[in-house]
């Protein structure tokens, strides 16, 4: 599954773009964000991107979790969303 990275500074339209992409391609994305900043962008990319899919029937949900990943050789804590079709 492709994993995208998202940051407090990513532009939601672009993202929502790249996920109906990954989504139409490979039926699921993964969303990845760190700090209040990148999650609030990460779930607007979403919302924006339930738009996108909607004219051809395609009802998205998100999933969030939790994750543990390795930046500059330490660890951080992630919040990963799935986004898949209904």
């Amino acid at each position: 599954m492709e994993i995208l990275r998202v940051s407090a500074n990513s532009k939601p339209k672009a993202v929502a773009g790249a996920m109906a992409a990954v989504i139409r391609l490979r039926g699921a994305a993964e969303v990845r964000a760190v700090g209040a900043g990148a999650v609030n962008q990460a779930v607007k990319a979403i919302a924006i991107c339930r738009g996108y899919m909607a004219p051809n029937g395609i009802d998205l949900i998100m999933i969030p979790a939790f994750v543990e990943i390795e930046i500059c050789a330490g660890a951080k804590t992630a919040i990963r969303f799935r986004v898949e079709p209904r």
